[in-house]
């Protein structure tokens, strides 16, 4: 009796009192049930651990429409002493990449900052050019960038950067299949924000305050 009793004060607490701290109790459950259960066992359904990601950086995004962004500035050498301007068409070509090859690849527009990738697991030699993938990198978060060459290895370049990302702690030109985490499926545009919000309010309140512009 008296469990039913609990059961039913509980059920109350949590669906039908509007107090602030049943609203802290709810959303404290809700972030674990999705944690916990709805997030695990979307990444057993699409083969990776990381099914979901909020993209964080600007490295895919394309500035204009297809033609502006095609003909916008690159660097067609690895040499940061000697850097060769060229374009983008022309370091692509270096890749044995066309324009009408790339019109084909998945998100050939690219994608923003504060979009939502869905990821999906993939093989290694299934993977292939033009698809974009997320893997792990020297840094403390992944990167999700486009493949532009495979062999033993995988290349990959991010669409808005000039150049390959080359570095103490990344070198996009080598990575392996242990290093990837899975390719980009379905874009949802804009919803990441939340995340990248809440991180930076949090990152503002544990460090040096916030910075307003």
């Amino acid at each position: 009796m008296k469990s039913k009793e609990l059961l039913k004060k509980t059920w109350d607490f949590l669906w039908k009192e509007d107090s602030l701290l049943s609203w802290i109790v709810n959303i404290i459950l809700a972030f674990i049930i999705i944690k916990f259960l709805i997030y695990p066992a979307i990444g057993l359904l699409l083969g990776t651990n990381l099914p979901v990601v909020a993209v964080i950086s600007e490295s895919m995004e394309h500035q204009g429409n297809f033609d502006e962004w095609w003909n916008s500035p690159a660097i067609c050498s690895d040499n940061i002493l000697n850097m060769n301007r060229c374009t983008q068409a022309e370091w692509y070509a270096n890749k044995g990449i066309t324009k009408e090859e790339f019109n084909k690849f998945p998100f050939k527009n690219g994608f923003n900052k504060g979009d939502i990738m869905i990821l999906k697991g993939v093989d290694f030699d299934k993977i292939q050019i033009g698809e974009v993938i997320v893997f792990n990198s020297g840094i403390n978060y992944p990167i999700i960038h486009r493949v532009v060459e495979k062999n033993d290895v995988i290349q990959t370049k991010g669409d808005h950067n000039q150049g390959q990302i080359i570095n103490l702690k990344t070198d996009e030109r080598y990575i392996t299949k242990d290093e990837i985490i899975g390719k980009a499926w379905i874009r949802i545009p804009y919803i990441g924000y939340i995340k990248i919000w809440f991180v930076d309010l949090l990152r503002c309140m544990t460090f040096n305050g916030c910075k307003f512009s």
